[in-house]
């Protein structure tokens, strides 16, 4: 079961550019989830997968606050 603040891979099928990229789960929905990919220099971009192109990592340790 995927609960906010765990990490997932994204299928790399499913997009050319998040594809196997990691992201922190913030949200969870009925069709899949929403969350981040933090990228250097950038900050963050948020993103939404559905749950059959996600494959659960594991929990993060450390996650982004919000400012």
């Amino acid at each position: 079961m995927i609960q906010a603040n765990d990490v997932v891979q994204i299928d790399p099928a499913h997009d050319p550019v998040f594809g196997a990229c990691l992201l922190i789960v913030t949200e969870i929905k009925a069709w899949g989830v929403i969350g981040y990919v933090k990228i250097p220099g950038k900050g963050l971009a948020y993103y939404r997968v559905p749950f059959e192109k996600i494959h659960k990592v594991g929990a993060a340790e450390w996650v982004q606050q919000d400012t």
